[in-house]
């Protein structure tokens, strides 16, 4: 858990902020999902920005995870 306290930091303060009305990140997925109709380079930018934290959360929890199932038991001495 200790490994994925810095990603999952980033992910709930920049991955979501500004707070209100919504997070910012959701509200450019909605534009995304709704056809992304006016959607200029920065507004792109902009949803990278907000979620490249969540991507390193994935990627940082998916490499755990894969460490975990592929570990060897160590050998006795």
């Amino acid at each position: 858990m200790q490994k994925l306290l810095s990603p999952l930091l980033a992910s709930l303060t920049l991955g979501l902020a500004p707070f209100t009305p919504e997070p910012h990140l959701v509200g450019k997925l909605r534009w995304v999902a709704g056809g992304a109709v006016g959607m200029k380079p920065i507004d792109v930018f902009d949803l990278v920005l907000h979620g490249a934290p969540w991507l390193w959360l994935l990627g940082a929890a998916l490499v755990l995870a894969l460490r975990t199932l592929t570990a060897r038991p160590a050998e006795a001495p």
